[in-house]
């Protein structure tokens, strides 16, 4: 029982320390180039939406607005079945760089994607979301990024607004530690993902998604590593949203995304190939392992009441453990314990690995990977 207490510490250590830690000391001894260069090529800014009719508005007056010369941008909205309106709203911009396609029937994000790519004009495609505002100056600096011939993707940050209540300071804790894990990946090699909201990749590199794809912005930079480009993190190119005010919020994105690392196993088992995938380690290391993790934590809790009869060691970790859950307990009644980085760290550690099982779950259900 102790062998399999110290196996499942060594793995959750790895996981959330180790594996960003080596990331961080490779960054140091072995960075790779950052080379940056002002260029300005025709971009296709590539937005899917599905009933966004009170949100599409804002979003392309946003990105009308975007730093760049008017005669080298174009917009492509692919609408999914919408019923609200959503493509009327789009037309009613009046801007003939917007350009929409509609289908009746809802054939989900994937498919979408792969229609306004087939259509757009750009050698460089912007992907971006209809929810969060993009930074003025986000194009021109991922599209920097792109001078370097070796880099084929640069994925932007995803920053919160006003995320100092409630549950939000757990979601921005979050990604507060994936930001440092991403720099790291970059500067060393490759990140195994981007940002959804925001990214640029060279249009030549975009490969037609498998119809249902959940995790568009996980296949897509993993197919441009396996042709041989680097995807970088650039933090400089900002999209702001609002993080979720509460776990039931957060819960229903997590989940349906976690689940989609399951169903990308399905759909690209070339992923599990050290031979076909260059970022094999990083990929097994950053995404599988935490798929991993909530269930090694089940067994770490009890192997750890099992070993509390043998000595006081374990006894005091099985002490920290009841802290640990009376201090998340107490968090939830006095709102400035809850602002605290040792509990808001807590807090997204325990429900990220509780999305992860209940993501589990839901896959084996196949019920957590619908169309959107």
């Amino acid at each position: 029982m102790s062998s399999v207490f110290w196996a499942c510490v060594v793995l959750l250590a790895y996981t959330y320390a180790g594996y960003p830690l080596l990331m961080r000391l490779l960054a140091r001894l072995r960075p790779l180039p950052e080379a940056r260069s002002a260029q300005e090529p025709m971009v296709t800014v590539v937005l899917v939406v599905r009933d966004a009719a009170g949100l599409v508005r804002a979003k392309l007056d946003n990105l009308l607005q975007l730093d760049w010369p008017g005669d080298r941008l174009e917009i492509v909205v692919a609408c999914d079945g919408c019923t609200d309106g959503t493509a009327e709203a789009c037309r009613a911009v009046g801007d003939p760089r917007v350009h929409v396609l509609e289908s009746n029937a809802r054939r989900g994000k994937a498919a979408c994607l792969n229609d306004a790519v087939a259509v757009a004009r750009g050698e460089v495609l912007l992907m971006v979301d209809v929810r969060q505002r993009v930074d003025s100056q986000a194009l021109r600096t991922l599209v920097a990024r792109l001078a370097d011939p070796a880099v084929g993707a640069a994925s932007g940050e995803l920053c919160f607004e006003d995320p100092e209540s409630g549950f939000a300071c757990s979601v921005d804790a979050y990604w507060r530690y994936e930001k440092i894990l991403r720099l790291a990946e970059s500067r060393s090699g490759s990140v195994v993902g981007v940002t959804g909201a925001l990214y640029v990749l060279r249009r030549n590199l975009f490969e037609p998604l498998p119809e249902g794809t959940v995790l568009d912005d996980v296949l897509v930079p993993m197919r441009v590593a396996a042709r041989g480009f680097r995807v970088v993190f650039e933090q400089r190119a900002i999209a702001w949203d609002r993080a979720s005010p509460s776990p039931a919020q957060e819960r229903a994105r997590k989940v349906r995304t976690l689940a989609g690392n399951f169903q990308l196993l399905q759909l690209a088992p070339w992923l599990l190939d050290p031979s076909a995938n260059p970022l094999w380690f990083r990929f097994v290391s950053h995404k599988l392992l935490r798929l991993v993790a909530p269930w090694a934590i089940l067994v770490l809790l009890a192997a750890t009441c099992v070993l509390a009869t043998r000595g006081t060691f374990y006894q005091a970790c099985l002490w920290l453990a009841l802290a640990a859950g009376f201090l998340l307990l107490l968090a939830r009644v006095l709102p400035a314990l809850s602002r605290s980085l040792p509990v808001r760290l807590l807090s997204a550690f325990l429900h990220m690995n509780l999305y992860s099982a209940e993501a589990a779950i839901a896959f084996a259900r196949r019920d957590a990977t619908r169309l959107w």
